[in-house]
């Protein structure tokens, strides 16, 4: 009976042993309550610009052979853009975006984008929403994906509607008006409503 117990108790110890390591990087799971949601109001313009002595939208790769079609096929362009409270020369900066994007149709203007709009004052400093979707720019509705944030956007899912405001044919400069819908997994659900004027690059 007394050897028995010993083994017994030897088991229990090792397992739990065993098992002690593993508490490290796991936690134990359990049912996801839903913060009360909240609607959020944003209004910019992001600037991306590809002439001048300091860009800020660069081609980085461009394919080895191009096709008849779409001779900006396979090139890819990285961003660092600033947001501004206004389209004027000079206003109000309130963050930046950074990412690329890759020209991924053959035969029309097509854009595969990434993009991290990041706030740098007010409210949501230190804060941002991610867009990973495909962008066909030649149209003047479309559509794009928000997949992820940082700081109070975190978890976030959603989506943009993207509407031409502007196109200057020659230059390459264009505005264009987004109606965003996130829905926050951790902090609130956000509608935002932004103009963004960008400079595309025309390869």
């Amino acid at each position: 009976m007394g050897k028995s117990l010993i083994l017994a108790w030897i088991l229990v110890l090792g397992t739990a042993l065993a098992l002690a390591p593993c508490r490290g990087y796991y936690s134990i799971t359990k049912p996801y309550v839903p913060a009360p949601k909240k609607v959020t109001h944003l209004h910019f313009f992001l600037h991306d610009t590809i002439s001048g002595n300091s860009p800020s939208a660069v081609i980085v790769a461009r394919p080895n052979r191009r096709t008849a079609s779409n001779d900006t096929f396979g090139t890819v362009a990285a961003t660092d853009d600033r947001l501004t409270v206004g389209p004027d020369v000079t206003p109000e900066v309130i963050g930046n975006t950074q990412g690329l994007y890759v020209s991924t149709d053959r035969d029309v203007p097509c854009l595969m984008v990434y993009m991290d709009f990041e706030f740098t004052g007010g409210g949501f400093n230190g804060s941002s929403i991610i867009v990973f979707s495909r962008n066909l720019i030649a149209e003047t509705e479309r559509e794009v994906a928000v997949v992820g944030g940082r700081g109070k956007f975190r978890m976030a899912q959603g989506y943009a509607q993207l509407k031409t405001y502007y196109l200057n044919v020659t230059s390459g400069d264009t505005i264009v008006e987004y109606k965003v819908t996130d829905l926050l997994g951790r902090w609130q659900l956000a509608y935002c409503l932004f103009h963004q004027q960008i400079i595309l690059s025309k390869f």
